[in-house]
C-alpha cells in the first residue's frame, strides 16, 4: 500500500454565491492524497504501474476550471475523476481551499476537505 500527496496545488477559479466571485474570481489551493497499491511500481519501476501524479494533477486543473457555487461540487467532481480514470486509487481525499474569501473578515483561507473510495 502506499500514498501519493499533491500538496499546494495553486488555481485561480471562478467559485463562489456571490456574483463578484464569479466575475473576478480568486485563489484556491487544492490539497490532494490517494491510497493505492504502489507494490507493483515499487519492484518494477515502470510508470504503467503506478499512479501517474501528472494525470491526478490535470484532474484537478481541469475540474477547477469549471465553476460551481460551492467547493464541495469542485471537490465531488474531482474524486468521482479519480476514482473513474485511474482504477489503482483504492480512496482518495482533497482539501479544497479559497484564498482569501469575501466572508467580511481577516481569514486566510476557508477548506472543505471530502474523501472517496471505491
Amino acid at each position: 500500500m502506499g500514498l501519493i500527496k499533491l500538496k499546494n496545488i495553486k488555481i485561480y477559479a471562478y467559485h463562489g454565491c456571490l456574483v463578484e466571485e464569479k466575475k473576478i474570481g480568486s485563489d484556491y489551493r487544492v490539497d490532494l492524497k490517494v491510497k493505492a497499491n504502489l507494490n507493483k511500481s515499487a519492484q518494477s519501476d515502470h510508470l504503467s504501474d503506478t499512479v501517474d501524479y501528472v494525470h491526478l494533477n490535470h484532474i484537478v486543473k481541469e475540474e477547477m476550471a469549471i465553476r460551481s457555487k460551492l467547493l464541495e461540487h469542485a471537490a465531488e467532481r474531482i474524486l468521482n475523476r479519480i476514482l473513474e480514470e485511474l482504477p489503482l486509487v483504492e480512496k482518495a481525499t482533497v482539501d479544497v481551499s479559497k484564498i482569501n474569501p469575501p466572508i467580511g473578515g481577516n481569514v486566510q483561507m476557508v477548506t472543505i476537505t471530502r474523501s472517496k473510495k471505491r
